[in-house]
This record gives structure tokens, sequence and C-alpha cells, in this order.
């Protein structure tokens, strides 16, 4: 029987380690370590007024080149059931809006010129926390009208989560 042995310089060896790491960490940034599937809450960048403009536009929404009103909104701490409805509404669009509670985020409103059969103005709300998208809608403000994600509707498309425009506060992020 034959036995080997081998003198092995821990150096080399921790070097070779915190390399792997290294590497592991490289990929896990550059492929931002999701699970693969395209969402919304992948649009980064957004800090400024053209590209909150061509994220919408992604969605094929043609809105007015500056926003109607920017103001900043508090997530409240506390759900009510009208921030649990428009939550509920975030969530089907892959946001949700409890992560943020007690945060101040930008809430950024766009007219927009292309609802289809639109008989009074349709507004799309961006809402942005450190330069990421973190929800929004677009509402028909519409006696009969509702409040929809961003995903635009078409007449072929299965239907898109609405919530019905019923009392105005509705139309932006509930507040304390």
């Amino acid at each position: 029987m034959m036995v080997m042995t081998a003198k092995v310089d821990m150096k080399k060896i921790i070097i070779a380690l915190v390399a792997v790491a290294a590497l592991i960490l490289g990929l896990v940034l550059l492929f931002g370590g999701n699970s693969g599937e395209a969402t919304p809450t992948a649009a980064s960048g957004v800090n400024n007024n053209d590209a909150r403009v061509e994220f919408l536009k992604g969605f094929g929404w043609d809105v007015s080149i500056s926003p109607k009103e920017s103001s900043q909104v508090r997530i409240p701490e506390e759900t009510t059931e009208v921030f649990d409805r428009y939550n509920a509404l975030q969530k089907s669009q892959g946001y949700d809006l409890s992560q943020y509670a007690g945060k101040s985020v930008m809430r950024y409103v766009y007219k927009v010129n292309n609802f289809p059969g639109a008989t009074e103005p349709v507004y799309a709300t961006v809402l942005v926390y450190k330069n990421q998208v973190i929800g929004g809608d677009v509402t028909d403000t519409s006696a009969k009208g509702v409040i929809q994600g961003f995903k635009m509707q078409n007449s072929i498309d299965a239907p898109v989560e609405t919530t019905p425009v019923t009392q105005p506060e509705e139309t932006t992020v509930p507040t304390e």
C-alpha cells in the first residue's frame, strides 16, 4: 500500500475560497438572484421623468410628457380596508406596498392619452421608492370607471383585476 502526503498551504486555500465566494457574489448581483420570471418589480432606475414615462410606455400607455402631479405620500403603517383593496391590486401585478409601511414614497401622476373608450380623463399613478417602481395604477375617472394595474386591457386579453372607483380617496394611496 502506498501513502501519499501533501503539504497544504492554508494561505492558498483561503485565497481560493475568497475567489469562489467573489465569483458567486458577482453572479448573484449580475442576475439579480430572482427566480427568472420577469416581474414589474424588476423595473429600476426610474430616477427621472423620462424613465418613468418610458416605464409606462412599456405597458402601451401614451402619457403626458410631464406629470400632472408629483407629491410625497406615506404608506400607512396600520392597514385599512381601502389600503388592503389597493394593495391586493398591487399584489396582482407583482408589487406589495405592505413592505413599505411607514415609509414616504414619491407619487407621480400622468395623464393617459390612449385609454380605450375613455370619455373622462384617465391617469396613471407611479409610486417610486429609492428610484424603484413599487406600485401604481391606471384610473379611469368616469362615473363607471375603475382602477386597474399597469397592464393595458383589450377585448381579447383575459380580464385584469380592477377596483371600482367609488370614493375619490381610492384613486390615491391611502395616507394617514
